[in-house]
């Protein structure tokens, strides 16, 4: 199988059970910035951290496929082959917000509190954090879009949205790991 199809040459691709929109669709946009965000994930998992964050962040490229995949299928595309079963009941479920949150506790619980916002930066691996979680709040923003004009599960946008709350966190507790100033943002008076 070639990588090239030539099929999108004219500015459309074509969405899981085949339907094919513009390139700029925002279900193209909305799992597009998934894959984006994933691919940072990959970046910040290359980086020098402990083994523990490394596997957490698999788990996290993993779900982040089945996001794209869900965002990929138009919800009339979504009975699989068999019809046994749809792509959605397959996808993202409570479970997996409940380990980011337990691991946003593991971290927190070892962290000084916040008292003031934080300025982006400290160490290159911190601020792929942090540009991870700019990604993931982009991804967000465009799947709630998708969900104003078609039907995506909720717990999509949930998950989404602790997966920032969770790079956030991960961005502090490597601060800390590495030595890294956390600089506090103070308004000027």
């Amino acid at each position: 199988m070639k990588i090239y199809t030539k099929t999108g040459d004219k500015g459309s691709t074509s969405l899981f059970g085949g339907t094919r929109v513009p390139k700029d669709h925002i279900r193209i946009e909305s799992y597009g910035t998934v894959d984006e965000l994933n691919s940072y994930i990959g970046l910040i998992r290359d980086q020098d951290i402990d083994a523990h964050y490394k596997d957490i962040l698999i788990e996290i490229q993993d779900r982040l496929f089945t996001v794209g995949a869900l965002l990929a299928t138009p919800e009339d595309k979504a009975i699989l082959k068999n019809g046994s079963a749809r792509l959605q009941n397959l996808g993202i479920v409570d479970s997996d917000i409940e380990f980011l949150e337990k691991e946003i506790d593991l971290m927190e619980s070892k962290l000084p509190p916040m008292t003031h916002f934080v300025l982006p930066g400290g160490h290159p691996t911190v601020s792929h954090c942090h540009i991870a979680r700019c990604i993931c709040r982009r991804a967000e923003r465009l799947t709630v879009h998708l969900s104003h004009n078609e039907s995506i599960p909720e717990i999509t946008i949930s998950y989404l949205n602790r997966l920032s709350d969770y790079l956030f966190v991960l961005a502090r507790k490597l601060s800390l790991d590495l030595n890294a100033e956390e600089v506090k943002w103070i308004p000027r008076k």
